[in-house]
């Protein structure tokens, strides 16, 4: 009994370590947006022609906090799955530590790529179709709260998505997700993405469709990804049960 509870002290530890060093990481990467963030501000300006209005002081203030927040978030991603990928290493075994390894780099370079998709792709479209809606009648003038906010809501969402496909080849790796289980959720995960899409896209037809379908792509590529993963988990379950060494297997 007292081995157990030292076993679970020292996991509880570990993961507060973990925590900690990831935590002084995020802090690290939003000083660093802070200290670019003039840079970061302009980038995203893009070919908009006038500057963005102000209601307030302390407006200014909120846009480059949210700013370096999105340049923390990414620069943390690898740093929390290193130490995630650290704190489960040694519940696995050899082949599954080179596989789930693999994962850590391409989850910034899918967050990076999630974003990126929203800003080159989502965003103008439905920015364009916005302002042409009243483009005879009104004159088109933004603050930048409503602007960055609007652009978060078009960005941020997808650079988390776009990691759905890898976080579920890794749970499915280490055993922890059963695809052919969450096949039978589909429609429910329909109805949820559905409903994603329609709280951070502007409340018309078009900007919800816009959203939702490559909401859906995703899960399915995610399902996927998955049912490959856990049908090679199976055959080498079967080799081993064989008696044949899982080294001469191929992932």
């Amino acid at each position: 009994m007292m081995d157990k509870e030292l076993n679970i002290v020292e996991h509880l530890e570990e993961l507060r370590k973990r925590l900690i060093i990831s935590t002084v990481a995020f802090i690290l990467f939003l000083v660093l947006g802070l200290v670019f963030v003039k840079n970061i501000y302009l980038f995203f300006m893009g070919d908009l022609g006038y500057k963005l209005m102000i209601l307030g002081p302390s407006d200014i203030m909120w846009i480059y906090f949210h700013i370096a927040t999105i340049v923390a978030v990414a620069g943390t991603i690898p740093v929390a799955a290193w130490q995630i990928w650290l704190f489960v290493k040694p519940a696995l075994n050899p082949l599954e530590r080179r596989t789930t390894l693999a994962y850590i780099p391409s989850m910034f370079f899918l967050f990076i790529g999630g974003l990126a998709f929203g800003y080159y792709f989502i965003f103008p479209n439905i920015m364009t179709f916005l302002v042409n809606l009243g483009k005879d009648l009104m004159t088109t003038s933004f603050t930048a709260d409503k602007y960055f906010g609007f652009l978060i809501n078009m960005t941020l969402p997808f650079g988390v998505a776009f990691e759905m496909p890898l976080v579920l080849t890794f749970l499915t790796t280490l055993g922890m997700v059963n695809p052919y289980k969450i096949v039978k959720l589909r429609k429910y995960t329909y109805l949820i993405l559905v409903l994603i899409a329609s709280m951070i896209s502007p409340p018309e037809f078009i900007s919800h469709i816009s959203v939702a379908i490559p909401l859906i792509l995703l899960y399915e590529i995610s399902i996927l990804l998955s049912k490959r993963v856990y049908r090679r988990k199976q055959k080498q379950k079967l080799v081993l049960n064989n008696g044949v060494k899982t080294d001469n297997i191929i992932l």
